[in-house]
């Protein structure tokens, strides 16, 4: 039985604005203990920001932490889907873009984030990436 995106995504989604700093974000996904964060603008979505994005393309760049605005290292390109869309169009829609992460929207506004973990979990709970996607977090 196939099922949408709205039955798997996580709900309300953080997000910071475009010029708070890298750590700020940074310091929204330790305190809520998540990997992302929607990047917003001038009331509009601007870009989805990862944990690895702030190490690749700030840390790893020397770039400074309290300095450089989140919306200047946040992947600007975004592939969103419907949140009544099947969750095997997730699939597809991640593996097409290379993409772990999606923001889901209804009536284009952002309603939640689909992640590979939760296609895994969705779709075999016993499969080993079904697991380590359920396992609580490295301290």
């Amino acid at each position: 039985m196939a099922s949408i995106v709205r039955d798997v995504m996580m709900t309300n989604p953080l997000s910071v604005d475009a010029g708070a700093s890298i750590r700020q974000a940074a310091e929204v996904m330790r305190d809520n203990d998540i990997g992302d964060v929607l990047v917003v603008g001038d009331g509009n979505l601007r870009g989805i920001v990862t944990d690895r994005d702030i190490v690749v393309r700030a840390l790893a760049d020397g770039r400074q932490p309290d300095t450089t605005p989140v919306g200047d290292i946040c992947s600007p390109k975004l592939t969103v889907v419907d949140a009544q869309a099947e969750v095997d169009e997730a699939a597809d829609l991640m593996g097409r873009h290379a993409v772990r992460r999606l923001p889901v929207v209804e009536k284009n506004e952002v309603v939640g984030i689909v992640s590979l973990g939760d296609l895994a979990r969705r779709g075999d709970p016993e499969a080993a990436l079904s697991d380590i996607s359920a396992a609580p977090p490295n301290a």
